[in-house]
């Protein structure tokens, strides 16, 4: 809560003068049952209508003043409540769009889409509702219990004896309420991770006959956010009953007992509806209070959530340190442009995912990297990156260790095509452009390298707008619109992760041909389940198991590791 409180410091002049306004409109509302009890008991026995008028007006003017009061102060709570939750929220969104992969694999995209979406919602809500009655009800609530002490002081008593039993039970049902709106936020993530995964999917559910296995799926994710919801409302629902009861009950015996007191002349009727007048106001600030012990479990929940995602340590996560920029390094030009020194890796930490990967490239040269599924073959472009750090080994670019590069400066140096990578829905400029100054020449360069000549048929060219995903595209169109945008800044290292696989044997081809004219002087990283589209590699490393089975040019592994023998054999048949 402390982190989160810490963003309404700026809000803090606003507040108080809505705390003021809100303080002054509450107080004109206690005064209202004393003026009446003072009309009934002192002005109307005298038949003073002038009095009565007078004091009459009195009320409608503390009445109107009171409704403006609250009515402003409620404005600008909702404002100040918007202000907060838009910076939570865009800080929260900063952060996730900084974590290292490890600190997103811990929190899970599911969860961290449902902690910037509901979970600040209930932040505002609880921000909201505070400002809201957390003046109001507590004022009316002890200034009633004050006004009514002066006014009678034995009918007092009997509101006051019920107060901590009411009390108990409120910070009791809250005290148990926040691990159960916890546990309901968990299973809104599962909830979100289901539909998250069937939109993706929606395609392979439709073509094997599954929707209702996943509507199966979904209604068991659906019942489980339901159960927990209904155990935690079905707390908090406690509350209310046994409120309303108790204070129906003091009610009662504010009545009896003031019924006998009138007709012993000890009070008068007027001082009567007043208290009754006031008991009424005391009875509805405790029902705030409660709402407002709903709406902080809430928050609270909710709070703890979000707080967990922003005290992750920034840039890298907590997993990665971010590296300072090397202030004196050497100005000979590195024989290396990029080097793997026995580099090992788990994601798990408990069993290898590399162990021991070892090759070094000149600046301009190809790494081809070919393997099974689950070889390990993203995994390298992924360490590369320095989206994970190595458990042990060197990566180093320019006789640099990577560690040494600020994220930035590291990531600049790369243009990379994911397997599953993705487009905006935005025209094709913008999706190649990607928010960088690209020149008209370099946008051209990169479109006939990467073989989009298709954008050329287009009826508004670069202009035509796509829709979410590229859906209108098809899957090759689309890969090689990721290439061109991979290009399109002229990277000093190419990255591409199995992004050919959509493309015909004879577009694969003029791409590395084209690749090779004319960006010579970048160094290439390609990861490929075809043998074609890495024969002319400078190096080729087969992975097998996450261990490095053999490493050459395509002639040497020919001759020296049997697996890269029988991988050629299986796709290219004995031609060799």
């Amino acid at each position: 809560m402390k982190r989160i409180l810490a963003y309404l410091k700026p809000q803090a002049p606003r507040m108080t003068l809505q705390l003021t306004i809100k303080f002054a409109g509450t107080m004109l509302e206690l005064l209202l049952p004393s003026m009446l009890s003072t009309i009934l008991d002192d002005i109307a026995p005298k038949r003073d209508m002038q009095q009565v008028f007078l004091w009459g007006g009195l009320m409608i003017v503390c009445s109107a003043l009171a409704l403006v009061c609250n009515g402003a102060a409620n404005r600008m709570a909702t404002k100040i409540s918007a202000r907060f939750t838009k910076r939570l929220r865009h800080d929260l969104f900063e952060k996730v769009s900084h974590l290292s992969c490890a600190a997103t694999d811990r929190f899970t995209m599911p969860s961290l889409i449902s902690r910037l979406s509901s979970d600040t919602y209930n932040v505002h809500q609880m921000v909201d509702r505070i400002q809201r009655l957390g003046v109001r009800a507590p004022i009316l609530l002890l200034g009633g219990i004050i006004v009514t002490l002066a006014l009678e002081p034995v009918l007092t008593l009997v509101l006051i004896a019920i107060l901590p039993v009411l009390a108990a039970i409120v910070l009791t049902v809250s005290r148990r309420g926040v691990p159960l709106y916890v546990k309901t936020q968990t299973a809104l993530d599962s909830l979100v991770r289901r539909v998250q995964e069937n939109m993706t999917g929606v395609r392979v559910i439709k073509a094997l006959s599954k929707t209702e296995y996943e509507k199966e799926r979904f209604d068991e994710a659906n019942r489980d956010v339901v159960e927990n919801e209904r155990r935690a409302e079905r707390l908090m629902a406690i509350t209310n009953p046994s409120m309303n009861l108790l204070c129906n009950l003091g009610l009662t015996l504010v009545i009896i007992v003031g019924a006998y007191r009138v007709n012993a002349g000890i009070i008068g009727s007027g001082k009567i509806i007043a208290f009754l007048s006031y008991f009424t106001i005391i009875l509805n600030a405790l029902m705030m209070v409660t709402r407002l012990f709903v709406m902080y479990s809430k928050g609270a929940a909710s709070a703890k959530r979000i707080s967990e995602v922003l005290d992750t340590p920034a840039e890298m996560g907590a997993e990665i340190s971010d590296g300072a920029e090397c202030s004196e390094c050497d100005e000979a030009e590195p024989p290396y442009h990029i080097e793997f020194r026995n580099v090992t890796f788990s994601y798990n930490k408990v069993r290898n995912d590399l162990e021991n990967i070892s090759f070094k490239l000149r600046r301009g040269e190809t790494l081809g990297i070919i393997g099974a599924t689950g070889s390990g073959k993203s995994t390298v472009i992924q360490l590369l990156l320095r989206f994970y750090d190595v458990d042990s080994g060197e990566i180093l670019i320019d006789g640099k260790n990577i560690k040494e590069y600020r994220p930035d400066t590291l990531h600049s140096m790369f243009g990379a095509v994911f397997q599953n990578d993705f487009l905006y829905a935005d025209t094709i400029r913008e999706n190649i452009a990607f928010g960088r100054l690209v020149d008209d020449e370099a946008l051209k360069t990169a479109i006939e390298t990467a073989q989009a000549g298709f954008i050329g048929t287009k009826e508004n060219g670069l202009d035509e707008r796509l829709t979410v995903k590229g859906s209108n595209l098809s899957g090759g169109q689309r890969q090689r619109l990721l290439i061109a945008r991979a290009l399109a800044a002229k990277p000093e290292i190419l990255l591409l992760d199995d992004c050919s696989s959509a493309l015909d044997y004879k577009t694969d081809s003029e791409l590395r041909k084209a690749l090779r004219a004319n960006f010579s002087e970048t160094t290439s990283v390609i990861v490929a389940q075809r043998i074609s589209s890495i024969m002319r590699a400078d190096t080729i490393i087969v992975l097998d198991g996450g261990r490095q089975e053999g490493s050459g040019t395509h002639d040497e592994l020919m001759k020296s590791c049997a697996l890269y023998r029988d991988i050629y054999d299986i796709q290219m048949g004995d031609a060799a």
